[in-house]
């Protein structure tokens, strides 16, 4: 079988879909992905055939993708939430498809078109990461899912060697986050004496100075190592980064900036698995308190969070569901 996925150009939007592109793979399946240049070395790196389709950096359009489509024929098309210009080309090529969500049903206003809304595309099924209990519940009701547990993507990387001390993972992605906003993490962090590990993202890392003993600032970190580590995540509310946190069992502090990071610290704080702090409440002194918070297990946190951690854990795996795709031809 031949499948073709297709993204939005960015980390954020492409590496929820490379475990189950990986699993089809390796199920025998040829696998092409369509998406702009900048994630092409991490698609490459999979043996995932990367290409860019027309003109396309960031979106694609259906007239993008209608070329390829001719040219590769595929058999199904995997189209993530932000590419709903993909989803009506191989619904007018008449090819099937799925949409493939990268967290919670976002809301209305953040600059995306809601994929249950799109009628070009009518009646196709989502590969919904979002365990449903974080679910937005309408969505949970009314569209046609397929349940797949998220797997955080790891690119090829050294293994990561867990510093001493209680661990903070600290990111504030690659969209919204600030030198100062960052920094006022850290200062909040080291007062509790904890060892930091920060992903700078968006901000040069010689942005932030020097930083106090027992703290490590990379550009990018991988996630899906330094996670499963961590004792608690600060962090900006991305999808990937509050998925990631939840099935590693690790209770986080929330500091939402923009797009579907409000929505998801509502749902993390809503199931007990996290705290927030709104943009206007952020110092560092604020840091330190819910981070110690968080840390004493008074409000029953990490409690929450491994029980959501379960509730991914028995979510079907990328394998099993790449095992049921040719059932959608």
């Amino acid at each position: 079988m031949r499948v073709l996925f297709a993204g939005l150009g960015s980390a954020g939007h492409i590496y929820p879909l490379v475990p189950l592109a990986i699993a089809c793979r390796d199920a025998g399946h040829e696998v092409h992905f369509a998406a702009g240049e900048a994630v092409h070395p991490a698609l490459d790196a999979h043996g995932l055939r990367p290409f860019r389709p027309a003109d396309a950096f960031y979106e694609i359009y259906a007239e993008d993708l209608a070329p390829e489509l001719d040219r590769l024929r595929p058999d199904l098309v995997v189209h993530g939430w932000g590419v709903p210009g993909a989803a009506a080309a191989a619904y007018r090529a008449g090819i099937p498809g799925l949409w493939h969500g990268f967290g919670r049903l976002f809301p209305d206003g953040i600059g995306l078109r809601i994929p249950t809304r799109v009628d070009e595309a009518p009646g196709r099924p989502h590969l919904d990461i979002c365990p449903p209990s974080l679910q937005d519940k309408d969505f949970l009701a009314t569209a046609d899912r397929i349940v797949l547990r998220p797997q955080m993507y790891a690119q090829p990387a050294p293994a990561f060697a867990r510093p001493p001390g209680t661990l903070a993972y600290l990111t504030l992605g690659t969209a919204f986050g600030t030198a100062e906003l960052l920094a006022t993490a850290v200062q909040g962090l080291t007062r509790l004496g904890l060892t930091v590990v920060v992903a700078a993202g968006r901000v040069p890392p010689q942005e932030l100075g020097s930083m106090p003993a027992g703290v490590t600032v990379q550009a990018w970190v991988d996630q899906a190592t330094v996670l499963p580590h961590a004792d608690v995540v600060v962090h900006h509310g991305g999808s990937g980064t509050t998925l990631g946190a939840l099935a590693s069992g690790v209770p986080q502090l929330l500091l939402p900036q923009g797009a579907d990071q409000h929505a998801n610290a509502d749902a993390v704080t809503a199931c007990g698995a996290g705290l927030r702090l709104a943009p206007g409440e952020v110092t560092a002194a604020a840091v330190t308190d819910e981070v110690l918070t968080l840390l004493s297990g008074r409000g029953g946190h990490r409690d929450a969070a491994r029980v959501l951690a379960e509730e991914i854990a028995r979510m079907p795996s990328p394998t099993e569901v790449a095992g049921r795709l040719p059932d959608f031809v």
